[in-house]
């Protein structure tokens, strides 16, 4: 496909999509509810906060993936790409920015070509580093991730994006302390991907330290209003303080951004069960079950109400 724009118009529009698509783990923008008086409500067993905290912690969200767009793996977008890269083919810049395009496309392989080509050219470029990582997580190999993660950092040791990154990784292999150090690092560097407020929010919960969870999901949703990972941890904190009318406004909001979620669902059932309503309870359970049928807290509760069904 011959592109016949000047060569001064394509390096523009190289440098329009550096500035578009350069990073490509970037958490989506984030404006939270305000809290309501509940009543007070009998305590939620220690091991059932327990279970939902951890089914939380374990839960990769969708801001923690590469969210597929086809479109920017086009014919077309991946020609002018490569059109400039063919006019300036030393330009570590160029690899970087196809590169991106093609993992938000989800060409994996073609993606890791280019931010190895990036890297070649320019072992400094610590962008490319974490682009490479992120690119390692969803092709399930977290430890080439974590060493690109760290390789960025050595470079960089105050971007954010990379602790981020790396902080996920800690966490989903419970190396929490380490985690919790990686998003700490990254709020005080004055982050503003809310991703790092969530996730911190998680440890925070796991260690029962509940009032801190909420500030940093409120945080995490003021942020990023349309994510309903942070309103469903939010909830969870607010079951486990009793205060279950906050709760539930949470979790059917978290439905109503998202209703494919089996979290969401059965975050709001454990409301309904808590309020006697079992039957109430059960659907909602059943529906969490069918969009996952491996979601333990759904199975559990299912098991519990289904003979108010």
């Amino acid at each position: 496909m011959q592109n016949n724009k000047p060569l001064f118009a394509r390096h523009e529009e190289m440098r329009l999509m550096a500035a578009k698509y350069a990073v490509l783990d970037r958490g989506t923008q984030i404006s939270g509810l305000s809290p309501r008086m509940s009543r007070s409500k009998p305590a939620l067993p220690v091991a059932l906060i327990a279970l939902l905290a951890l089914a939380g912690c374990a839960t990769t969200t969708s801001t923690d993936m590469i969210t597929v767009d086809r479109a920017q793996g086009s014919q077309e977008n991946i020609a002018s790409l490569s059109s400039v890269i063919n006019s300036s083919p030393q330009d570590p810049e160029g690899y970087n920015v196809r590169g991106t395009a093609y993992g938000r496309a989800g060409e994996f392989s073609r993606a890791l070509e280019d931010f190895n080509r990036a890297i070649q050219l320019n072992p400094q470029f610590y962008q490319a580093y974490a682009n490479r990582a992120l690119v390692y997580r969803n092709m399930g190999k977290p430890v080439e991730a974590a060493n690109d993660y760290n390789r960025s950092l050595q470079i960089n040791p105050n971007y954010d994006v990379a602790y981020i990154g790396r902080g996920n990784i800690y966490r989903q292999a419970g190396r929490t302390n380490e985690a919790f150090n990686d998003f700490n690092k990254a709020i005080q560097l004055e982050t503003t991907d809310g991703r790092a407020w969530h996730n911190r929010g998680l440890i925070y919960q796991l260690r029962g330290q509940h009032a801190q969870a909420i500030e940093d999901f409120s945080k995490a949703i003021s942020l990023s209003p349309n994510s309903p990972e942070p309103y469903n941890g939010r909830g969870i904190s607010y079951v486990a303080l009793n205060d279950d009318d906050n709760a539930f406004a949470d979790f059917n909001h978290a439905i109503e951004l998202n209703d494919k979620l089996a979290e969401s669902w059965a975050n709001q059932a454990l409301v309904y069960e808590r309020r006697g309503d079992k039957g109430r309870a059960y659907k909602s359970y059943s529906h969490a079950m069918r969009l996952d049928p491996n979601y333990k807290p759904a199975q559990d509760g299912a098991s519990r109400t289904r003979a108010s069904s």
